[in-house]
């Protein structure tokens, strides 16, 4: 039975030990974002996750993601390990992790990155440089066929 005033509902955030969420790797922190009706000229640097929902000309840098809304317009370059487009993008693109196009997104330009992804409805106009992951444990579980095939008849004896 739970005392008075401890509720469980689906909305609340369980209780967390703080120690855990700060050595995480897997953990992102929201560092800001442009609103719409906001133009940013220039090299915005950014430690953790990012929001653009206005207008960018120029480099963004991000150690973690970088977010696209649907009312985005950004022209430049953008590095960073997850990018996600909502909106319209025309540049190049610099990702360690994975690049997504949502099915409102728009980009033309360049893209490497070692994993895209675009939903149905999302465009991309330009040329893609497919790079070798930087994640250590994918590279652990790439397996050439020849190898395998050749390994086989050895285990059977």
């Amino acid at each position: 039975m739970r005392a008075l005033g401890e509720l469980d509902m689906p909305w609340k955030w369980p209780a967390a030990d703080k120690n855990a969420a700060t050595t995480s790797t897997d953990s992102e922190e929201w560092t800001g974002f442009i609103a719409h009706g906001v133009s940013l000229e220039g090299t915005l640097t950014v430690s953790g996750t990012f929001r653009i929902d206005g207008r960018v000309k120029g480099n963004i840098i991000s150690e973690q993601t970088v977010v696209l809304g649907d009312d985005s317009k950004v022209e430049g370059q953008i590095e960073g390990n997850h990018v996600v487009i909502s909106g319209r993008f025309d540049g190049v693109i610099f990702a360690k992790g994975r690049v997504e196009i949502q099915a409102k997104g728009v980009v033309t330009g360049e893209v490497h990155s070692p994993c895209m992804v675009i939903d149905p409805g999302g465009i991309f106009d330009g040329r893609c440089h497919m790079l070798a992951s930087s994640d250590p444990a994918a590279a652990a579980v790439t397996v050439p066929i020849r190898a395998a095939r050749h390994a086989l008849p050895a285990l059977r004896q």
